[in-house]
């Protein structure tokens, strides 16, 4: 509990308490609702890139102000879920405009002026996947910044001002051709490493690693979950014989390590049924990525987290019809052990 008072230390805080918030939107991309795992996260995102450090940070802060100036629910502000959707699409833009996708290059004025732009939309729909989903008690996710993506990516051609000569160019099983490689140890540890690493598009297994040390600070868990979720994905593309190094590049991976978290613990409570169906949902996850791949290849728009939202919505939607699994409100949501703790709580009343 010590912990757990000193990271809210500075939530309500007058001056401190936008950093806070801000920091807790960018560890809401992998649910987390602690500055501190957000600040490691961020660490970890500026030791690939400080390109993308930066736009991730100014992202989060444009949605964050965007909730503030439309009088948002000011729970959710300051528990970064207004945050972490402009994280993801400022990143996204500059990776999709830039021909260095590992580290980014500097954008433009035009292009600034477009993640604001794009920041500011993630907000403004957030409240719509509420009202949608909010009566199934199934979260919005990471829609908001899917959607905006898949939107704004292909205007991009319209626009002379903004270089896309390296945009819109999804990954999907189809780029990587030829013999398949023999799968090696460098397979697999990269594979999981970069895996956790791709969430935030970053091209590097140290950040990888230093995201799960994020995550571990605030969930052992949610971890774990990440670890499981990535692992049994690369186990899943080996054992199918997809591309060395498709799987190498975390793309089998970082879908299936979000889906891992959400219904590991976080949305759904960790007992052995909850845990069974997480690796079921795991492992669809792995495929519906390839899948979407193909699906989306023709129109030019890349997959991004579409295949975990797509996953977990639909195993969400279908708890009530499992008494073995014990879902948590998204409102309720903590972390994975304290939803333990006060569902174990609960049966010895």
């Amino acid at each position: 509990m010590a912990t757990a008072a000193w990271q809210d230390r500075f939530r309500d805080h007058p001056t401190l308490g936008f950093v806070d918030w801000v920091l807790r939107g960018i560890g809401q991309v992998v649910f987390q609702n602690n500055p501190i795992s957000g600040a490691v996260i961020l660490a970890g995102i500026f030791y690939n890139s400080w390109i993308y450090g930066t736009v991730c940070l100014i992202g989060t802060i444009i949605s964050t102000v965007t909730a503030l100036l439309f009088k948002a629910d000011k729970g959710m502000i300051k528990d970064g879920l207004f945050g972490f959707n402009g994280a993801l699409i400022a990143i996204a833009l500059v990776a999709y405009t830039s021909p260095n996708f590992t580290t980014g290059n500097i954008p433009n004025l035009h292009l600034c002026l477009y993640i604001v732009l794009c920041a500011v939309f993630t907000t403004a729909i957030l409240p719509a996947f509420g009202a949608i989903l909010g009566p199934h008690k199934v979260p919005g996710l990471t829609m908001p910044f899917v959607l905006a993506t898949w939107f704004v990516l292909g205007a991009l051609l319209q626009f002379s001002t903004i270089d896309v000569s390296n945009a819109l160019k999804p990954t999907s099983p189809s780029d990587f051709t030829g013999p398949t490689p023999a799968y090696t140890l460098v397979t697999w540890f990269h594979g999981i490493t970069m895996g956790i690493a791709e969430i935030f598009f970053q091209d590097n297994w140290v950040t990888g690693v230093v995201i799960l040390v994020g995550i571990a600070i605030n969930s052992r868990i949610g971890a774990l979950m990440a670890l499981m979720g990535s692992t049994v994905a690369v186990a899943a593309a080996v054992f199918y014989g997809a591309h060395d190094e498709a799987i190498r590049d975390g793309l089998f991976g970082y879908n299936a390590a979000l889906t891992a978290m959400a219904l590991g613990g976080f949305f759904l409570v960790l007992n052995l049924p909850g845990f069974i169906y997480t690796v079921i949902g795991v492992l669809i996850t792995a495929r519906v990525w390839a899948s979407l791949g193909i699906f989306l290849e023709p129109s030019g728009m890349p997959v991004l987290t579409s295949a975990f939202v797509f996953v977990t919505w639909l195993m969400l939607l279908a708890k009530n019809g499992f008494p073995a699994l014990i879902p948590v409100a998204p409102a309720e949501a903590t972390t994975p052990e304290e939803n333990l703790e006060r569902y174990r709580a609960s049966q010895k009343r």
